[in-house]
């Protein structure tokens, strides 16, 4: 599902030309959007089996005592045709439990993921190509936006440091926008 934007970020180089950084910034963004589509049918598929699974346990129980009734009433047929139902209830319950877990996990690795593409788009944005962070030069980067210094940024002609990371920032707060976050 993130194939894309992984590839986009694995191509992206401070040896790109303004265009060409551009240009695979805007696709870092569209691969972005398009797994927080994924995400949001993961969720809507894990609501599915979540009230599947409910619905299949209700029926369970329901099967049960519709054979303790019959038990209780000496009706053998009833009992037996009850036992069967209550297997076959009971093996979907079993198979959507672990569908449920397994559809979590898989929710659970896909949030992961897109937060760590995400981060690596903002670091992108603000000017620190992939690769070159660090958890210290992460610190360095938010510290250095609000102690904002006056050095040219040698990629963007007549833009101080601190302009560039405003920029960033206003460009990230509108794809925030865009995503719904």
């Amino acid at each position: 599902m993130f194939e894309p934007l992984r590839d986009a970020l694995r191509g992206f180089s401070t040896r790109l030309d303004p265009d060409e950084r551009r240009s695979m910034t805007q696709a870092m963004r569209d691969a972005l959007v398009h797994a927080k589509l994924g995400l949001h049918d993961l969720r809507a598929s894990l609501a599915t089996t979540t009230a599947r699974l409910a619905a299949e346990r209700a029926e369970l129980e329901t099967v049960r005592r519709r054979q303790g009734l019959a038990a209780h009433l000496d009706d053998q047929e009833t009992v037996a045709i009850a036992e069967r139902f209550a297997v076959q209830h009971q093996e979907r319950v079993a198979m959507l439990e672990t569908k449920e877990m397994v559809q979590q996990q898989e929710l659970s690795l896909a949030e992961r993921d897109y937060e760590d593409m995400s981060a690596e788009l903002r670091l992108i944005l603000s000017g620190v190509a992939p690769g070159e962070r660090t958890t210290a030069s992460t610190t360095a980067s938010t510290t250095a936006s609000t102690t904002a210094s006056a050095t040219e940024d040698p990629t963007v002609p007549g833009h101080t440091r601190a302009e560039r990371e405003a920029d960033a920032e206003q460009r990230l707060a509108a794809l925030k926008r865009r995503m719904g976050k």
